[in-house]
């Protein structure tokens, strides 16, 4: 019998694609974030059973692999489950299916369930009930090669911007989501439209708040994209980025 999955359908929209009419990475991790959210909620433990506690789950690490890009006007189907916490790491995976049912991408995600007042990390007793009734589902849809981002050598600055108040979210914060943004405004336009995204790693250390100045740092190699989010010298946030030749 196949475990607990959690199934949500998401008709793309044009302004989920970039300049090169493929799905935005911003659009992908909203969708099976998005997704994720539906299951916490379902499962007793979303945003609303951990707010009157001052608890909330912060992601850590997000890796997925591309297979094809989605058309225009398509409707994806994202699927997720909860694996079984490992000390005070909660991971979720994901499938997204096109119409044809067959693989567009997959993905896997680990996060802390976090005290807001004091941000210390709590384990999954902290949930209680919502833990002791959870149908765990240990499947894998995707093998993450290894939780750590490969660091740059030393990178070189691309830009410098300022958090606005757009880019938080109910945490007060910069939404995970909207790092990609921040990350794929280190290659240019010309840089990019040979090539379609293959695979993406984020891994996040700190938070970004309104008014954070952020420095942007990269390295660009024949495997990839390097890229470094920071504020001062301190290391919010690392990604890695593989890219395939684009056929048109």
């Amino acid at each position: 019998m196949r475990g607990y999955c959690f199934t949500k359908r998401f008709p793309l929209r044009y302004t989920d694609f970039d300049f090169k009419d493929e799905l935005s990475l911003t659009s992908l991790l909203g969708i099976i974030q998005e997704a994720a959210t539906g299951s916490a909620d379902e499962l007793g433990f979303g945003y609303y059973d951990l707010k009157p506690k001052n608890f909330g789950f912060l992601v850590v690490n997000t890796y997925g692999e591309i297979y094809r890009q989605p058309m225009f006007g398509e409707t994806l189907c994202v699927e997720t489950w909860p694996l079984p916490p490992r000390h005070v790491f909660f991971e979720r995976d994901y499938r997204v299916l096109g119409e044809d049912e067959q693989p567009v991408a997959a993905a896997a995600s680990r996060w802390c369930l976090v005290d807001l007042a004091s941000f210390s990390l709590l384990s999954a007793d902290a949930l209680g009930e919502a833990n002791a009734k959870c149908p765990y589902n240990p499947e894998k849809s995707i093998t993450v090669p290894n939780w750590k981002v490969k660091r740059m050598g030393e990178g070189k600055e691309v830009y410098r911007t300022t958090v606005r108040q757009s880019l938080c979210d109910h945490y007060l914060h910069l939404n995970n989501t909207r790092y990609s943004d921040l990350f794929m405004d280190c290659l240019s336009m010309d840089a990019l439209k040979g090539r379609t995204l293959k695979s993406f790693h984020i891994s996040y250390s700190k938070q970004a708040k309104e008014g954070s100045e952020l420095t942007l740092l990269a390295e660009e190699s024949e495997k990839g994209l390097l890229a470094a989010v920071k504020m001062g010298e301190e290391t919010l946030t690392e990604a890695c980025f593989t890219f395939a030749e684009k056929r048109n």
